[in-house]
């Protein structure tokens, strides 16, 4: 447990469940989480690989809370989910092998610009989302899926990691003709594959205060199951208000880190 302040924690409890709650609905609960552990944790050099280990322990535990919360509830296609999870489990594991030699700061432009331009879609295609194809899924839309939500997304979220539940959902709403809710039920199931493998990794090299996680996740798993819940209740409509709104926080955040933060 590190050394911190009963207030602190009581912060970083409270921006866990926020974050879950965030993360359930549309994805994005690192936007929260990870910003709160940089701050609240002991200043040291190794205080930003224990930050990310520490966050993906108790993001794991939300995560899954949100999607058993989802399977229970909403029409989820369980078998398509897994073979994109396993998928997902394979990228983000090449990714987070390739992070520590490869430069993400040629490849943030890159993701900022591509997010505004779906923010622009989303934004101005209010059905997008919302009408889900009642059409059997033709195979070549499976396996552009298990190539792109899957290994894509999953290697991005090894190699970087902002915004992969909001990602992922966008990107099996696309490619699935799935409506919001539905998509982000699948997201999560796949997201709990690409937190595994990444939380694997980062306890194998012992960067994971697990006491304080454990602490943590007791409040992201009920921010999550809420935060589920609240999607199924609301629907597609409020689901595309939060992606926006989490979609703009996602190019703000890595615009001030691309060129704010290191003038």
């Amino acid at each position: 447990m590190p050394d911190i302040s009963l207030t602190t924690l009581v912060v970083l409890c409270l921006a866990a469940l926020a974050a879950g709650w965030v993360d359930a609905v549309v994805g994005g609960g690192g936007l929260l989480l990870l910003p709160a552990l940089l701050l609240g944790l002991p200043s040291s050099a190794g205080a930003g690989p224990y930050a990310l280990g520490t966050n993906k322990a108790v993001s794991i535990v939300g995560t899954t809370g949100a999607a058993i919360t989802y399977a229970r509830k909403a029409p989820v296609d369980l078998r398509l989910a897994a073979r994109i999870g396993v998928a997902a489990l394979a990228g983000s594991t090449g990714g987070a092998l390739l992070a520590a030699g490869l430069s993400t700061d040629v490849l943030k432009p890159i993701v900022m610009v591509v997010l505004v331009c779906v923010g622009a879609f989303v934004l101005f295609r209010p059905s997008f989302g919302t009408a889900p194809s009642a059409e059997p899924l033709p195979p070549r839309r499976v396996l552009a899926a298990i190539g792109f939500a899957g290994l894509g997304i999953g290697f991005y979220d090894g190699l970087i990691g902002p915004g992969t539940g909001t990602f992922l959902v966008l990107a099996l709403t696309a490619l699935l003709h799935l409506d919001l809710v539905v998509a982000s039920a699948t997201a999560k199931i796949v997201n709990c594959c690409t937190n595994a493998g990444a939380l694997a990794m980062f306890g194998f090299k012992g960067t994971v205060y697990w006491q304080l996680a454990g602490l943590m996740a007791v409040f992201n798993l009920a921010g999550g199951m809420v935060g589920a819940h609240t999607a199924l209740k609301r629907g597609a409509g409020f689901v595309r208000v939060v992606l926006l709104s989490v979609v703009c926080a996602l190019v703000v955040k890595m615009a001030y880190e691309q060129w704010v933060a290191v003038a």
